[in-house]
């Protein structure tokens, strides 16, 4: 039977409850992503970089640390956008607390626009042509997404606790038996681009594995989407059973394989 997706206006407070929990439990980008950034997307030095949603600054951080003029983060939680706040100490930051789609940006005023594990929360369509007014000429948008799984490799314990998500709704960037991770489905990605004036680069798959004890099993899947919504007791009752199946059925040492997805593309003068 087919899952139910989460609706995508959840996405806007999904994440927000335990930001500092969010910023430690989430796996970092690799390193390679930045070199493709700076290699396809024109990240460098004194550029101006608008970064759409930021969330707690897990892809804030590095940006910054390439010396832009200014970077704009545009995150619709406030919670977030307070954490940012508190977090991160910077004079080029300046943060918008405000869903993308109703942002208040101006035309033609940034060299990079990027988004890290967040544009299956968007429209697309309206999302690309909105980054399209907003570049530059010769400007480029950068879209990646760090995805649990990778089909090229056996995943045992995705393999052992599928079958506890088989009944509550699915994320939207998540895939099925019908459907590759949003992610990982190049065609439709490499599609929206060339549809809304981009010139897209071939896509760049990254792949890596990420080690958790049960303690961190518990905090990363207390994070995904699909968790949060569910009801507390629901959730906590499924976060201590993944905890425990780490425990004792892989010793306490787990192993997920990784995808890193990236997408760049150049805006069309």
């Amino acid at each position: 039977m087919k899952r139910v997706k989460l609706d995508q206006r959840f996405g806007r407070e999904a994440f927000g409850d335990d930001p500092a929990n969010y910023h430690s439990a989430r796996p970092p980008y690799p390193q390679a992503t930045w070199a493709a950034l700076r290699e396809r997307a024109g990240l460098r030095a004194g550029i101006d970089i608008l970064e759409i949603g930021a969330g707690s600054g897990l892809a804030t951080v590095a940006l910054l640390g390439h010396r832009p003029r200014s970077l704009v983060a545009v995150e619709p939680d406030g919670r977030l956008a307070d954490y940012l706040r508190v977090s991160i100490d910077d004079p080029c930051l300046d943060i918008v607390e405000a869903p993308f789609e109703t942002a208040d940006l101006k035309p033609a005023s940034f060299d990079l626009v990027a988004a890290a594990t967040m544009f299956h929360w968007l429209d697309p369509k309206a999302s690309l042509k909105k980054i399209h007014r907003l570049l530059r000429p010769g400007g480029a948008v950068a879209l990646w997404w760090n995805v649990f799984g990778d089909a090229g490799r056996p995943d045992a314990f995705h393999d052992e606790t599928v079958h506890l998500f088989a009944s509550h709704p699915s994320s939207l960037s998540s895939g099925d038996v019908e459907r590759l991770p949003h992610g990982l489905d190049t065609g439709a990605r490499v599609a929206e681009l060339a549809a809304t004036g981009f010139i897209a680069d071939e896509p760049q798959f990254l792949s890596w594995t990420l080690t958790l004890d049960p303690a961190a099993v518990r905090r990363l899947y207390a994070t995904y989407s699909n968790v949060a919504a569910l009801p507390p007791a629901e959730r906590g009752a499924l976060l201590d059973t993944l905890e425990d199946i780490a425990a004792s059925r892989f010793g306490g040492h787990v192993e997920r394989n990784m995808t890193t997805a990236i997408y760049t593309a150049r805006r069309r003068s």
